[in-house]
């Protein structure tokens, strides 16, 4: 089994939640629990949380994390990965958000064992969402995905093929073999991904696979301050299950 080193870009400012990374849910940062979350996994050897911000250095130390400053000039996470990429031995890198406090160990090993085969240049997660209700909301970003287990469209509008009673929904968590990862890395962002405002569009737009893993754990990223409380209740009721 090759293990697989976790990066975590972690940037300060947000145009909606500036600073979210370092709000507090039940007393830690987010981004502490982002990195327990993936701790918890069991094929990751070595993780990273990159940042271009001094109070998120600070913060991940106090934690105890391995911290790297980045560029603050990159136009998105997968950059700031691919720069933290090109330093390490690993072959296999996974891409965390740093707004994902639910990610769970298992998540992470799942897209490690996928990239075992060298042919699966990048995978990611779904989860299957029952209901519609969610449906029209843009921040949850819809998966097509073909007959073989790889993504056929992302979308944060339904798609006219859709289900009548369920969909699936993208999990804002990537594996990459890392050779592919530096690669993409310094491809032009696409057509179809200015357009939806979706990075791993460029991926399909330029003719590459992405393997779609299913996952059965749920998780809530954070996009604003009410968020936290969504968060908040979600782990009441997961302890009280």
């Amino acid at each position: 089994m090759k293990l697989a080193t976790a990066v975590i870009p972690a940037r300060y400012h947000s145009r909606r939640f500036p600073g979210k990374l370092l709000a507090l849910i039940q007393g830690k940062p987010i981004i502490q629990r982002v990195y327990e979350g993936v701790r918890a996994a069991n094929f990751i050897d070595r993780i990273i949380i990159a940042t271009d911000d001094k109070r998120i250095l600070n913060a991940s130390k106090d934690f105890g994390a391995e911290v790297r400053m980045t560029s603050p000039s990159h136009n998105s996470g997968t950059e700031r990965v691919a720069e933290v990429a090109k330093e390490i031995k690993s072959s296999i890198v996974i891409n965390i958000q740093g707004d994902e406090p639910l990610v769970r160990g298992e998540m992470i090993d799942d897209l490690v064992v996928a990239l075992q085969d060298e042919a699966i240049p990048m995978a990611t997660l779904v989860a299957k969402v029952n209901g519609l209700d969610l449906l029209y909301e843009k921040n949850v970003v819809k998966v097509l995905v073909d007959k073989k287990g790889f993504a056929l469209n992302f979308s944060r509008f339904p798609f006219p093929s859709q289900e009548s009673d369920f969909f699936l929904r993208h999990i804002g968590i990537y594996g990459y073999q890392k050779d592919f990862l530096l690669t993409f890395s310094k491809i032009p962002p696409s057509k179809l991904e200015k357009a939806e405002d979706l990075e791993q569009l460029r991926v399909l737009e330029n003719g590459y696979k992405i393997k779609i893993i299913k996952t059965r754990f749920s998780t809530l990223s954070v996009n604003s301050p009410q968020d936290i409380i969504k968060v908040e209740n979600f782990i009441k009721n997961r302890v009280n299950d």
